[in-house]
């Protein structure tokens, strides 16, 4: 499907790609930001009335969700009635020039609405077709409802995040959704490489509790081998140390001395390299076994001075660490203003939201412009483009006027179940 992107033309590897993107809340949508940011075209398949559930939530600026323009940069709306002959005639020519899908509905939905993968990869069997669920489509557990939380808490990642002597703690972001989302985007890009050797589509079936699962890193291995259960350990490494926050004079910081080398290179920067030849402390091993012992001797001297100082120190030295930054402090980090980090995304009211840009730096193409707005689509905002890209040109289907809300006997798009 040919198109002016909504970001004004900013081109990328996926460029030439369109997704239609079913879902809604948080994975499916961040996984279609990404793409979205690669260059790929992504249309939004929303609910008549209400679109996607997270337009309702906060915080907003001038009536619209902000929430909704930070993962729904730069895509296109349109709102379809999929019990509705005339607007599941519009779907099926748009298939028929996708290359993508995307949804995150419980398994069944979309099969009960005839656009299950199934019967797409018959009908239209170039499609790469990616699922984002709980479970996945197979298993016991694929019928059961799962929203990050669930999968944080089944996953294991609550029962090592928090202190030792606290209650487990959810993990400060929604790394269940995030994490699926990142998962499904690569298998989509690896299955659109296939397709370049054999035009064939294929299913990208995404389960978030396997996400969790594969970003266990170390502690299955560890079980394994050891026979104890890995627990919450605070902010400290297991496996490593220092690899933990330590007191300075003005509050706590950072210091990741991951190997021997630089444990004797931070004795050096804290002027005590007696430090690296205490019997304690000169392997990893000794370290973590006499880990309270090593975090006092350290603060002992960290104590003494400023964050501020103990950081330029350290740097100087070669030493990994870093202060503990709040969320504004982000704003102006000169490295994620460097690295242009920082973006701005808009809605129809046109008044800017910044927000994180796009992590994945490639030489040859331009990055996001940190000064002009992304924007964020209205609510079926895309419809008449569509419609004249795909049907207008044969008469096929003449546009009508879309009501701002669903009347109360319309069926609308899915929604989880």
């Amino acid at each position: 499907m040919e198109h002016s992107p909504p970001d004004g033309g900013r081109k990328g590897p996926l460029s030439g790609i369109t997704v239609l993107d079913f879902s809604r809340v948080l994975a499916g949508p961040y996984c279609t930001m990404v793409l979205a940011d690669l260059g790929a075209r992504v249309i939004k398949i929303e609910k008549l009335g209400t679109g996607d559930d997270t337009r309702a939530f906060g915080p907003f600026v001038d009536r619209e969700s902000a929430y909704f323009m930070c993962f729904n940069r730069g895509k296109e709306s349109i709102a379809l009635d999929l019990k509705s002959p005339r607007d599941r005639e519009l779907l099926e020519r748009m298939l028929s020039q996708a290359d993508v899908v995307v949804e995150n509905f419980r398994p069944g939905v979309m099969d009960r609405l005839g656009y299950g993968a199934e019967r797409l990869a018959r009908t239209h069997p170039h499609l790469v077709y990616a699922s984002i669920s709980g479970f996945g489509h197979t298993g016991p557990y694929s019928d059961l409802p799962g929203y990050d939380m669930v999968v944080q808490a089944m996953g294991g990642v609550m029962s090592l995040t928090g202190w030792p002597d606290a209650p487990p703690a959810r993990v400060g972001t929604s790394f269940g959704d995030l994490s699926a989302a990142l998962f499904a985007a690569v298998g989509i890009v690896s299955s659109l490489y296939r397709r370049t050797q054999d035009a064939q589509g294929a299913r990208v079936d995404i389960g978030m509790l396997d996400c969790q699962a594969a970003l266990m890193e170390t502690a299955l291995a560890r079980y394994d081998v050891e026979g104890k259960v890995p627990t919450r350990t605070g902010d400290s490494h297991p496996s490593l140390a220092p690899f933990e926050t330590f007191a300075a004079s003005d509050g706590r910081f950072v210091i990741a001395a991951g190997n021997d080398q630089l444990f004797m290179l931070m004795a050096e920067a804290l002027g005590s390299p007696a430090l690296a030849l205490d019997a304690r402390f000169v392997s990893n091993d000794l370290r973590c076994r006499n880990r309270p012992a090593m975090v006092a001797a350290i603060e002992a001297i960290t104590r003494g001075e400023a964050i501020a100082h103990w950081i330029d120190r350290l740097n100087e030295a070669g030493v990994p660490c870093a202060p503990i930054n709040t969320i504004d402090k982000l704003f102006d980090h000169p490295q994620l203003l460097a690295r242009h980090m920082i973006v701005k995304v808009e809605g129809q009211a046109r008044r800017a939201v910044r927000t994180a840009g796009n992590p994945i730096k490639l030489g040859a193409f331009a990055d996001i412009d940190v000064n002009t707005p992304l924007r964020a689509p209205g609510l079926d905002e895309h419809r008449e483009r569509i419609l004249a890209e795909l049907m207008s040109p044969t008469g096929d289907y003449a546009p009508a006027h879309r009501p701002s809300a669903a009347p109360a006997h319309v069926v609308h798009a899915p929604q989880a179940s």
